[in-house]
């Protein structure tokens, strides 16, 4: 799957992976709804430092579409409420 960070670029990230980016992404959506500033600059950090461990970069040149786009790391809680569905940033 092809993952793109607001601001960085895109990473084929495998799909083996979305067990272990779905429980970032599950407590995400909990410190969001629940208004957790500190819990949720601390998870979209985590969320994203896995995308891109895990994750191999394109070239920047490259423009392939992107099947799923998780905000920048300075994004605002409110950025990232308005970009979640019910089911978080990441479809399960």
């Amino acid at each position: 799957m092809i993952v793109r960070i607001m601001g960085e670029g895109q990473v084929q990230l495998d799909d083996a992976h979305f067990t272990e980016l779905n429980k970032l992404d599950d407590e995400l959506l909990r410190e969001v709804e629940g208004g957790d500033e500190q819990g949720f600059r601390r998870t979209l950090t985590a969320l994203l430092d896995a995308v891109r461990r895990l994750g191999a970069p394109l070239p920047d040149d490259a423009l392939e579409p992107s099947e799923l786009i998780l905000p920048s790391p300075e994004a605002s809680l409110a950025e990232v409420r308005e970009m979640l569905n019910d089911g978080g940033l990441i479809p399960d």
